[in-house]
């Protein structure tokens, strides 16, 4: 055989193990990053699942139907799973999760509609091994009372005791006057007990604090619902990062009637 027969059946072995050892990278990858979003899944539904059993610690939760929005799914990849609840006394709460794979995302948001407390909103996102926790709560009422100011002090009093957890940046929007108490925390897996805690502590405080606030005669509930709506239907006509996902895949119309019906529930 001939030095140039056997120069391509050379280069052919060397193409063929550097393939295979491309496809080995991406199977250990593949392997790796599947063994990480399990991990991150329970990490994320234990958070969720402590977040409820402190709710129903102080109040009446019950099952809402969310209809044609418990299975949700965007651009085809994302399939987020949509719960929603009444909280007796309170109002609305919808908790949505989604597994991505490389990332995961919980949202816990409670929208009172009984009580002129501010509307609280959590998401927590796992990338990976990186963590990202967003808490706020927003002005959504007619007259702030002496019961209102003590709730934010005492939520800003029980973040404070996460100050050891890495500070993250939100990003800018049209909706910062109406942010009262907020966190941005981020981690890594170590970081999961104490931001679930964080949650936990937060909620605890919220709910505690909320059994000082009367519930609203029928004339001052549709006035907190109308200022509700302002902020909700504000995300729909000014946008938001996460609204322009929904947005962009549902439309304006379809994504109005999920915010109104289950995601803050103003609706009801």
């Amino acid at each position: 055989m001939s030095e140039k027969s056997k120069q391509p059946s050379k280069a052919k072995k060397i193409l063929k193990r550097i393939l295979l050892s491309i496809l080995a990278i991406v199977l250990v990858l593949v392997v790796v990053v599947a063994v990480i979003a399990g991990k991150n899944v329970k990490a994320m539904n234990h958070c969720v699942d402590a977040a409820m059993a402190e709710l129903r610690n102080h109040y009446t939760v019950t099952p809402v139907d969310p209809g044609e929005y418990k299975d949700l799914t965007l651009y085809g990849l994302m399939k987020f799973d949509v719960e929603q609840y009444e909280i007796e006394g309170i109002g609305n709460l919808s908790v949505m999760r989604v597994n991505m794979g490389v990332m995961q995302i919980s949202t816990f948001v409670i929208t009172p509609r009984d009580r002129n407390l501010p509307l609280m909103s959590t998401d927590y996102m796992y990338m990976l091994a990186n963590r990202t926790a967003y808490m706020e709560f927003y002005d959504v009422v007619a007259e702030k009372d002496e019961a209102y100011t003590t709730l934010l002090n005492d939520l800003n009093a029980e973040i404070g005791k996460y100050d050891q957890l890495e500070d993250t940046q939100a990003t800018p929007a049209w909706y910062a006057p109406l942010l009262t108490v907020t966190a941005y925390k981020s981690g890594g897996f170590s970081e999961d007990p104490q931001l679930e805690q964080m949650l936990v502590d937060c909620l605890n405080v919220y709910l505690e604090n909320s059994k000082d606030f009367p519930e609203l005669t029928g004339e001052e509930r549709a006035k907190k619902l109308e200022i509700t709506a302002d902020y909700t239907d504000g995300l729909i006509e000014k946008g938001g990062i996460s609204t322009d996902v929904f947005k962009s895949a549902l439309g304006d119309d379809v994504t109005k009637d999920f915010f109104d019906k289950v995601f803050f529930g103003t609706a009801g």
